[in-house]
């Protein structure tokens, strides 16, 4: 499947299924603001957009990495923060592929371990993350804290 790195002629149509990844997780619509989110991204270089095109070179899917660090480890681990495909595209193997190449990513910079949280009701992601050797933590509880700021708004 043809998946490949996000740039910036990537931008509206990217815009438009992180616009619907949101919208997924019950926010508010808002192309404008990921539009602004992702042109920062891809100009900073500071997260991993791959992205999968269809045959007609539309995108249907994208899964982003965040670059981390773990001191138990003492190495690179890489947060895989999002992966969204088309509501169209779903159940034609483009999430297995975006995973996939998601690890190979990763592996070919060296880091050997990967993380990422899904809704406790997200079945669907839960049973392809599981197909792929992914297994649910059951160590350590993991804790958010949200709080209003203007910060790292882009």
């Amino acid at each position: 499947m043809p998946i490949r790195h996000a740039t910036l002629a990537d931008l509206e149509p990217l815009s438009e299924l992180l616009d619907a990844y949101r919208r997924f997780y019950r926010q508010e619509p808002d192309l404008e603001d990921a539009r602004r989110f992702l042109q920062a991204r891809l100009e900073r270089g500071d997260s991993h957009i791959l992205v999968h095109a269809g045959s007609a070179g539309e995108l249907q899917g994208f899964v982003q990495l965040y670059p981390l660090l773990s001191t138990v480890r003492l190495a690179p681990l890489w947060l895989l923060n999002d992966l969204f495909v088309s509501p169209a595209a779903r159940r034609g193997g483009v999430g297995r592929a975006l995973m996939q190449a998601a690890r190979e990513l990763a592996e070919s910079h060296g880091v050997g371990h990967l993380k990422l949280a899904t809704e406790i009701e997200n079945h669907a992601a839960q049973a392809l993350y599981e197909s792929l050797g992914w297994q649910r933590d059951t160590t350590f509880y993991h804790y958010g804290l949200l709080f209003d700021t203007t910060a790292g708004q882009g």
